[in-house]
């Protein structure tokens, strides 16, 4: 098989998948519990939810190793389980997507903020060369660094990753609309600075992820490819902001809303669509069929 950016020079829309953690509660993980533990004691609900959304008609997955750094793992005291953890992420997704469908891991941010000294760039860099390493060990094409609100942090995760594993490096930004109507991370960046930060870092993809329902992307991915004309972007979008019922969340854009949009993002530059929080099979399943219909 060939290779995710190999995939996308040939201009063939790629469709990816959409929220693990919802899906998580849903089988039962407690809101105290690390979810990527479910790795090791509940296999096969993560297995499920990778086969649902290849059945749904995704081109790849992602893992479930969000949170699986040795840094963010220290609050749980699972610091020593890193590669362990992130190994077994990446072969339960490994074995629902085969041979022919592709796995980008899932990286997210350590949860401490560097220009305020909570952590050295040193350490850093290595729990991120850590899991970027067990990642591509146990079977991942691409590596997912998403979520991010700094710079400093993501130059260093891409970098890590780059340097540790032979996957493609992927980095995404959640960006919310300001109230004079421009777009920035709670670190105050922009899409075009991202853009420009992380091509130079390293970056393979870059995009876009959370914070904003599919139509609130449309704007961030043209900011993206101004900046960066030449640089496949992916975008994983919610299904809509989040609404709370009661003591439930529930968001409001259903398949058929977050479909209708594709077309859209696909003109504003996207190589790459997904969902994330509140997204569902049946959303993946409604995506992956616009798209189909495009590449006809």
């Amino acid at each position: 098989m060939i290779s995710i950016c190999q995939e996308i020079a040939r201009g063939r829309i790629l469709v990816s998948d959409g929220a693990w953690g919802t899906f998580l509660q849903q089988k039962g993980l407690q809101s105290q519990e690390c979810p990527e533990t479910w790795c090791l004691t509940h296999r096969a609900d993560g297995l499920d939810i990778a086969k649902s959304y290849i059945e749904a008609g995704a081109d790849m997955v992602e893992t479930n190793s969000f949170g699986a750094n040795r840094i963010k793992l220290a609050q749980y005291g699972l610091e020593s389980s890193a590669v362990e953890l992130n190994m077994a992420a990446a072969a339960i997704s490994r074995e629902a997507a085969g041979s022919d469908h592709y796995v980008i891991a899932s990286m997210g941010p350590t949860g401490k903020i560097l220009m305020m000294g909570e952590v050295s760039e040193a350490a850093v860099y290595d729990a991120y060369a850590e899991q970027a390493a067990a990642l591509c060990k146990g079977g991942a094409d691409g590596l997912c660094i998403e979520t991010m609100s700094a710079l400093d942090e993501s130059e260093i995760a891409v970098r890590a990753a780059r340097q540790n594993s032979t996957c493609a490096v992927i980095c995404t930004f959640t960006f919310q609309k300001t109230i004079d109507g421009q777009y920035r991370t709670m670190m105050g960046v922009s899409p075009a600075e991202m853009a420009a930060a992380l091509g130079a870092a390293g970056a393979d993809i870059i995009g876009t992820n959370c914070g904003n329902g599919i139509e609130g992307m449309i704007p961030i991915v043209n900011e993206l490819r101004a900046a960066a004309p030449e640089r496949p972007i992916l975008v994983h979008a919610n299904a809509g902001l989040p609404v709370l019922k009661g003591t439930t969340v529930t968001y409001p854009e259903s398949p058929e809303m977050m479909a209708g949009n594709i077309a859209l993002l696909v003109a504003a530059g996207a190589a790459i669509i997904g969902g994330c929080c509140g997204t569902t099979p049946a959303h993946i399943r409604a995506m992956a069929q616009a798209v189909k219909k495009m590449r006809r």
